[in-house]
């Protein structure tokens, strides 16, 4: 028989389901403020970002002489690694980056931009796209380390490190002379220094030049600002800088100088043409 379910027991009621909120408008102009603030966002890391790049990793400069010809043209922009020769050795044949030791350079003038010019190089310095100080740098090829013996030049116009001759496929010589340095010298390079010549040996003053200025002509390695590797503009000029660590292969460990030899022999005295030239 049908037996009627308990009132207690009866199925109660559904509920009315809860209509759904409607969904919120966007508010006119929100989407804009968010993506304005991710610009902003994006803009301060990648100015952060390049700074601490520019100041602990790499630089650029450019080459404002033919000094170093035709390994480096004038105008060129180069990246230059800061981690030499703080964490990375020097090498000979490196191209280096320096502060000039004191007197290598001919002060410049300084020349005044409009406000609104000058703020935009700076914006480009700070992120390490422009080298404004260029002007108070120098750029030579690293030829004696500490303790080398640097003399020049043998019956074939050659110098030689620690009686190594060398051969420099890099050395830019006027037509019809072999003699790699217009004036013969020999030197001991001191401790923690560098001997450093430009690529274009006739038209750089570079440290057979300097040795009447404070250094003797020689580069305090506290002066290194790094090492060149890259030629970065113009674009057709991209390519890795070589040290050409093949041509100085054959030399050995600096030696001691002779008992009675003195260890900084003098280097002849400059030529016109070899300190207008340089850089």
């Amino acid at each position: 028989m049908y037996s009627q379910q308990p009132r207690s027991e009866r199925s109660l009621p559904l509920a009315p389901p809860a209509e759904a909120p409607a969904p919120e408008r966007p508010r006119r102009g929100s989407g804009v403020l968010r993506f304005l603030r991710d610009v902003l966002v994006i803009l301060v890391a990648a100015v952060v970002i390049s700074f601490l790049i520019k100041t602990f990793l790499i630089r650029s400069f450019y080459i404002p002489s033919e000094s170093m010809e035709s390994t480096l043209l004038v105008n060129d922009r180069i990246i230059v690694n800061e981690l030499v020769p703080g964490v990375v050795p020097i090498s000979r044949g490196d191209i280096v980056v320096f502060q000039d030791p004191g007197g290598w350079l001919v002060p410049q003038p300084t020349v005044e931009q409009e406000p609104l010019a000058a703020a935009f190089d700076w914006v480009l310095s700070f992120v390490g796209l422009t080298a404004p100080d260029s002007n108070d740098h120098l750029i030579k090829r690293v030829i004696g380390l500490p303790g080398d013996v640097v003399t020049c030049c043998d019956e074939y116009g050659r110098l030689s490190i620690n009686g190594v001759p060398i051969d420099e496929p890099y050395v830019l010589l006027p037509d019809g002379v072999t003699k790699v340095s217009r004036d013969d010298f020999t030197v001991t390079v001191p401790e923690d220094s560098l001997w450093v010549m430009g690529d274009n040996r006739y038209e750089s003053a570079d440290s057979r030049y300097n040795r009447d200025k404070p250094g003797n002509g020689f580069v305090p390695y506290d002066n290194v600002v790094g090492r060149a590797f890259l030629i970065s503009w113009p674009v057709d000029r991209w390519t890795w800088l070589d040290n050409h660590e093949f041509a100085f292969s054959g030399v050995d460990d600096a030696v001691e100088t002779p008992s009675g030899e003195d260890e900084t022999d003098e280097v002849g005295t400059p030529s016109p043409q070899a300190t207008t030239g340089g850089e």
